[in-house]
């Protein structure tokens, strides 16, 4: 098949990989901040983000990948089969305006975009959603399919076996597309719930921060180079996944396959992600914006989701719809990150009490 990616990101970039391995004509297309990358990625074939992620060398992309910058778009959209839609959570808008109203209507597009966005009356919309009202009101009408679960970007390009979900609303064309991306090392399960599996990848981020916040609470206790402490570690991720589970069935999506996926993210997002980073350094005492100016450069979509997803929850729990009790460590992560309060894990409103 013919297929372009849109946003040269680290996983746009990363599924490049698997979709070149499988013999598929793959056209990687920069945004208007990818310049550089696009010009690295013409020159050496690699893509320099992942740098950091293979000290012995980046590997290079199989051979017959092609590069283009924005202004070459229409060229490389020509003909495809499908788009993936390769844009971070900041790219929401501009993915919105820029790019989807000049793909054709039925032209197949798939988001590895993850992130939800609240209204004023306390509802949390996917970016599918989202993008699908926003052309609506251009008179467009088109279905928008979704990757979620567990991958970093670094680690598929390593060909680490990867275990992920394609939703969207027509399962035809969800088979279209496993068709065209799984490998022997890039599995993909298919699911109409488009809301269930968007919505439980993108909670994650927030419960993420939450669980790096022991590791840098350990570390200002016991030394930055004490072992790591597990127990209060698989404290919160329990927490966190009892949240996460009561925010799906808010969304009406809590099942047990949503709820899976939405926790194998949140552990290799713990364990391999950029959340880990701005956690630990909460952990450690500073505020938020030392962490920012500490990791300067690194996109940080974790701390978007966890204020959006926190301010819906309050707006509900004063219209007495939710209650705050269930929701300690979400509200409590909050805190951190909209009051500047310093990190006191609320333990005593995690314990439970069942007769």
């Amino acid at each position: 098949m013919k297929i372009a990616i849109i946003g040269s990101g680290m996983m746009g970039s990363a599924l490049a990989f698997p979709a070149r391995e499988n013999g598929n004509d793959v056209r990687l297309v920069g945004t208007p901040l990818d310049r550089d990358i696009i010009d690295e990625c013409r020159r050496s074939n690699r893509h320099p983000k992942f740098a950091k992620h293979f000290p012995d060398g980046i590997p290079p992309f199989p051979e017959g990948c092609k590069f283009y910058q924005i202004e070459e778009m229409e060229e490389a959209i020509r003909d495809v089969d499908f788009v993936i839609g390769g844009v971070s959570s900041f790219g929401v808008d501009w993915f919105a305006d820029e790019v989807l109203p000049r793909l054709p209507p039925s032209l197949p597009v798939l988001s590895v975009t993850k992130g939800l966005m609240d209204t004023p009356d306390g509802k949390l919309l996917t970016y599918p959603a989202l993008w699908k009202a926003r052309l609506a009101e251009k008179g467009i009408r088109r279905d928008i399919c979704a990757i979620g679960g567990p991958c970093t970007s670094y680690e598929l390009v390593a060909h680490d076996q990867t275990e992920v979900a394609f939703c969207g609303e027509d399962i035809g064309v969800l088979r279209m597309l496993k068709k065209a991306m799984a490998t022997d090392y890039y599995h993909i399960s298919l699911s109409t719930d488009v809301v269930g599996i968007e919505s439980a990848v993108a909670l994650k981020n927030g419960y993420a921060l939450g669980i790096a916040l022991t590791i840098g609470l350990n570390q200002k206790a016991f030394g930055l180079d004490s072992p790591l402490h597990f127990n209060s570690q698989a404290a919160v991720f329990g927490q966190a996944v009892k949240e996460m589970k009561r925010l799906l069935d808010l969304q009406g999506a809590g099942t047990l396959d949503n709820l899976c996926v939405g926790a194998g993210d949140l552990y290799v997002t713990v364990y391999g992600g950029r959340t880990r980073l701005v956690g630990i350094l909460l952990g450690r005492g500073m505020n938020i914006d030392e962490a920012r100016e500490e990791l300067k450069g690194v996109t940080l979509e974790s701390l978007v989701v966890a204020v959006r997803v926190a301010r819906a929850v309050k707006v509900l729990c004063a219209a007495g719809k939710l209650n705050p009790a269930d929701f300690p460590l979400l509200l409590h992560t909050d805190e951190i990150l909209t009051d500047k309060k310093p990190v006191s894990i609320p333990w005593e409103k995690f314990t439970f009490e069942k007769a």
